[in-house]
């Protein structure tokens, strides 16, 4: 019998669903937000009931079996609501459900209806809308689930599309089960925990206190501002004092301080963020104190699983591993000598992380090669919309250009012009990779600039990304490492920087991306004719979308950001269009 393995991140936030075949080949894999084209697909299934039908028809057989697996386990909500009901923990204060205003029978009443929703048309049923569309639409019912825990999922995705026979893993993130931090050894395609922190102490949730402090909302994700705004600040002593009375770090388990202090700590950091600003620059002291402490601690427990012996390779998934700036200085602080951070470490990567764990249980001893895993793993635009767009679009400067749309493209940027680059499958993850890309010349000073006032609408102190051929790395980075997902920060060589200052951040740095062309051979095409106009390698990537919204999913989507922006020229596939 055929089967198929559906993997189903079914956190409150991030859903994703994703897709691996009978042989185990990761087929399909895409954050719900993008369909949704609603930032981050709060309190979303991942398996939108409207999806449901076109992907199983588009990467698997109908009639085969479906094996559906999800990213947290029946005990947790078991333990959620027996803490409830034994009176341990109020549910309003573990889940935010109630109203402190209702009476409190109704709020009783509300809490029982809520667990009740939960427990058994909620997320332990997540899936419900697959099973359902497989029945009605294509009569299948040879559908079966299983329930992995939530870093397991986490640790399966990082280490099984990485390119190790060994590794250790380090899970870093706000909230898992009973937890937010766990480590495991990679050997033999299998999974071993070293240690699971059962404290409640939590990096990822501290982050995003520091991000809502610097004035930044957390639940919209922007903890990427504060990253972006760290280098324009100083280390304050009394901040860091602060944070090392919220969480200090015990061998491999990060602990709450004492009831007293952290209260402290939490009363002082509110009293700080509370004083009246004129703009976010002056919390940059705040953001880069925030980042200091982060990057210490993170340090702090990567040297206490090197000790343990097991591997030089490293792991690092879990939303704290969308830390760019610390990952790129991992190798140089750490005695780890490789490191992976996978497309898409947060939540949403989970849904491959249990699809394949379900695969490999079915297929004990038959682990796949390591090998380099696609970030271009998501939808493409549909044929048909762009030949009517075609037809009926009633664009004047629509060209057809097939084999020499890179090199037309490249002179476009060369000439200041700033194109929207959308060609095949989207990147899996938070970042475009080159084909859900926004593009422009990056040694163009004012470039930032005319990016933030035309397109972005975001604020002057966030960073720009350069993608670089990646043979070229060595010449503009300093202790350059391919980074083919832009997973992390690297200092570029100071002679180089004057060349390309709309990619240089304040502080001689460039969250990048390692372009070769087995990976991508369009977007590398593109960047060397770049390159053969200009004797720059690189060019300024950001993700083709405006702040608040997700990258861009459908043609539709793609057209009208072209209208709505300030942008000069939208390149669909072989197609340009030009204002």
């Amino acid at each position: 019998m055929t089967r198929y393995y559906i993997g189903l991140a079914n956190t409150v936030h991030d859903s994703a669903i994703a897709i691996v075949g009978p042989d185990g080949d990761l087929r399909f894999a895409e954050a719900g937000e993008r369909s949704l084209q609603s930032k981050r697909a709060w309190n979303q299934p991942p398996d939108l009931l409207h999806r449901i039908p076109e992907l199983i028809e588009t990467w698997c057989e109908p009639d085969a079996e479906f094996r559906v697996s999800t990213t947290w386990s029946r005990g947790w909500f078991l333990f959620t609501a027996l803490q409830y009901l034994l009176g341990t923990v109020p549910l309003d204060r573990v889940l935010g459900t109630t109203d402190q205003g209702d009476p409190p029978l109704a709020r009783f009443v509300y809490q029982l209806r809520w667990i009740y929703h939960r427990l058994f048309c909620g997320s332990v049923r997540v899936g419900d809308n697959l099973r359902y569309q497989l029945r009605i639409r294509f009569g299948n019912r040879k559908v079966s689930f299983r329930y992995y825990p939530h870093h397991l999922t986490h640790a399966a995705y990082g280490c099984f599309t990485s390119p190790y026979d060994e590794a250790v893993c380090a899970v870093v993130d706000g909230v898992g089960e009973f937890g937010a931090l766990s480590f495991f050894h990679y050997l033999d395609g299998s999974l071993h925990r070293i240690k699971h922190c059962w404290r409640f102490g939590s990096l990822g949730l501290l982050y995003s206190a520091i991000t809502e402090w610097c004035g930044f909302d957390p639940i919209a994700g922007e903890e990427w501002k504060v990253m972006g705004l760290a280098p324009y600040g100083k280390l304050d002593s009394e901040v860091y004092g602060h944070l090392d009375g919220i969480l200090q770090v015990r061998d491999l388990d990060i602990r709450a301080g004492s009831l007293r202090r952290m209260r402290d700590s939490l009363v002082a950091m509110d009293a700080l963020a509370q004083r009246p600003r004129q703009s976010s620059l002056e919390c940059a002291d705040i953001a880069f104190t925030g980042q200091q402490f982060f990057a210490d601690r993170m340090e702090e427990l990567l040297h206490n699983l090197h000790r343990r012996g097991l591997s030089d390779n490293l792991v690092l998934t879990g939303g704290c591993a969308l830390n760019s700036a610390f990952n790129g200085t991992v190798l140089a602080r750490t005695p780890f000598q490789d490191l992976y951070v996978p497309s898409a470490p947060a939540d949403d990567g989970n849904a491959v992380g249990a699809a394949l764990l379900a695969w490999r249980q079915d297929h004990p001893g038959q682990a796949p090669a390591p090998s380099f895993t696609t970030p271009y793993l998501g939808s493409q635009l549909d044929p048909e919309a762009i030949e009517l767009l075609r037809r009926f679009g009633g664009l004047h400067k629509l060209r057809h250009l097939e084999g020499t749309i890179h090199e037309v493209t490249a002179q476009l940027l060369a000439d200041g012009k700033l194109v929207g680059w959308v060609q095949g499958r989207a990147e899996f993850g938070p970042r475009a990779l080159g084909n859900r890309s926004l593009l422009a010349d990056p040694r163009r000073p004012e470039m930032k600039e005319i990016l933030n006032s035309r397109v972005k609408f975001r604020e002057e102190f966030r960073p720009f990304a350069p993608s670089i051929l990646d043979e070229h790395g060595e010449q503009w980075f300093e202790d350059y490492r391919c980074s083919p997902y832009m997973e992390r920060t690297l200092r570029w060589r100071p002679e180089v920087r004057e060349r390309v200052p709309a990619v240089v951040h304040i502080n001689g740095t460039g969250r990048l991306q390692s372009v070769r062309r087995e990976w991508n051979p369009r977007f590398y095409d593109l960047i060397e004719a770049f390159h053969e106009i200009t004797s720059v390698p690189l060019l300024l990537n950001t993700s083709l979308n405006v702040m608040g919204k997700p990258i861009v999913h459908s043609l539709q989507d793609a057209i009208a950001m072209f209208f709505t922006t300030g942008l000069d020229a939208l390149v669909l596939g072989d197609y340009l269009v030009e204002k």
